[in-house]
């Protein structure tokens, strides 16, 4: 009884401890071993209770060593390698064959789509005189490999040692990754779509305003709708491409290939549409004034002076009275450098319509072809049926002349 009570006292010290200890410093240093097969440094901190603390106060990784190597013989004979990461708050260690260090590399490679900032070391660099054990061999590798992860940690671009993939490695504490991308329904789709549609209008009706405003001379108003105009093609661009990536997954969820063609379409409009705006929200008409009306005028004499005086000689062959180039209301505002935006966005509208023409062209040609071989199929269906008929009725002319002579 009295041994009892004594173990009870014991482990209600230890636990008072424990708690006193933690609440006077949650964030002390602890250190986490992991080999290939046991658990990762994220289930570690989970089944710790120290997930929340990495969250709320996020982690930088300040130094990196492999201070030594050990050769490990279950579940089969193999190397580790030592990694000692000193991050602001804490320190830890974690063990990692040569295997994994290869896959990291490979890794950054396809997330970043270049290599990394130093090569890691070669993979099979035995020969017939040294083994996988042999220390020399090993004591390079580890050097290598040392170099290797201080160089990604130390490159001037930090997207090497900020990606998932690094940080996965070394054990990092990585939050709760959200994904941008909106999940939407065939039906949700479309809303948003017509959602889109409506904002767009808005806009348009912002730059009408811009520019009815900057005709009567209200230099601040027009300002406050262009900028107003510019907030709101802003965020249509960017619900567009969530459109679009709303799309993709809508299509490897199954689609047909009808619909999926057609919401092409309308998302291509949308962009459209978005190019042809933003180019209206940065063209901004001239503001006209009152007292400005002479000078004008002048300057559309001196224009139409300028132009009326045709060349000595024509520049091509002309047929009849060359006509004389007319002042637009889209193009009389404008000066030198809004002619000639205007004319680079009519000709990229062009090349956009030629596109989409090109595209729904090549839509008509594969549904063409499709038809044709469909029609090919179908004649040589035919004519082996018209062979069978005729084997058929020559068959049977033979029964009969049998037959007959048979009566």
């Amino acid at each position: 009884m009295f041994l009892s009570a004594l173990i009870t006292v014991l482990v209600l010290a230890v636990a008072f401890w424990l708690v006193k200890r933690r609440a006077a410093d949650p964030y002390g240093d602890f250190h986490i071993e992991l080999n290939r097969v046991g658990r990762d440094a994220t289930t570690e901190w989970l089944n710790m209770g120290w997930w929340k603390h990495t969250q709320v106060f996020p982690e930088a990784c300040e130094a990196i060593a492999i201070p030594r190597y050990e050769e490990r013989k279950e579940p089969s004979p193999h190397t580790v390698y030592e990694i000692r990461v000193k991050a602001n708050i804490r320190s830890w260690t974690i063990w990692r064959r040569y295997s994994e260090f290869d896959d990291l590399n490979n890794a950054l490679k396809d997330a970043l789509h270049e290599a990394p900032p130093a090569l890691l070391p070669p993979k099979h660099s035995l020969s017939i005189f040294r083994s996988h054990s042999d220390p020399t061999l090993l004591e390079e590798r580890r050097t290598g490999l040392e170099t290797y992860l201080r160089a990604i940690l130390s490159a001037k671009d930090d997207k090497w040692r900020e990606s998932y993939q690094f940080k996965e490695f070394v054990g990092m504490p990585i939050g709760k990754q959200t994904d941008d991308v909106q999940t939407y329904t065939l039906a949700s789709w479309l809303d948003e779509h017509l959602g889109l549609q409506t904002t767009i209008r808005d806009v348009r009706a912002d730059i009408n305003k811009r520019d009815a405003l900057s005709d009567r001379g209200d230099a601040n108003g027009a300002h406050t709708s262009n900028v107003a105009a510019k907030k709101k093609l802003a965020g249509v661009i960017t619900r567009v491409g969530k459109l679009a990536e709303g799309l993709q997954e809508l299509a490897m969820g199954g689609m047909s290939q009808g619909e999926l063609h057609r919401r092409t379409d309308m998302i291509a409009r949308l962009r459209d549409d978005c190019e042809k705006l933003g180019k209206m929200v940065t063209v901004a008409r001239q503001i006209s004034r009152p007292g400005a009306s002479s000078s004008v005028a002048a300057a559309d004499t001196d224009r139409d002076a300028l132009m009326g005086s045709p060349p000595s000689k024509p520049l091509g062959r002309v047929f009849g009275a060359a006509a004389k180039p007319q002042e637009t209301e889209e193009t009389r505002p404008l000066d030198d450098h809004g002619l000639f935006m205007l004319q680079e966005a009519k000709m990229q509208q062009q090349d956009q319509e030629v596109s989409q023409l090109t595209a729904v062209l090549q839509r008509q040609r594969h549904i063409g072809e499709a038809i044709s071989s469909e029609l090919a199929l179908q004649i040589e269906l035919l004519d082996d049926l018209a062979n069978r008929v005729d084997d058929t009725s020559g068959r049977l002319a033979t029964a009969n002349r049998q037959m007959g002579k048979l009566r």
